[in-house]
């Protein structure tokens, strides 16, 4: 945010595929000495074992899920 630049791409579909495409999208577009934190709800998409396994191979990615409301 910085810079201003704002990465985005619409799908039609949300599932574990379509976010680790987007992972990759940020992660090209980005320069690799940084550290990239995403602010992400708490979808099962983000918590796919598939996404865990993307994140461990790139550990400039830290996601932080947004609080639940306890209501």
């Amino acid at each position: 945010m910085l810079d201003g630049q704002v990465i985005g791409d619409g799908i039609p579909r949300h599932r574990h595929l379509e976010f680790i495409r987007f992972l990759q999208i940020i992660n090209v577009k980005t320069p690799a000495d940084l550290f990239l934190h995403l602010i992400i709800d708490r979808d099962g998409t983000h918590k796919h074992p598939r996404v865990h396994s993307w994140l461990k191979r790139h550990s400039r990615f830290h996601l932080h899920f947004i609080p639940t409301s306890s209501s």
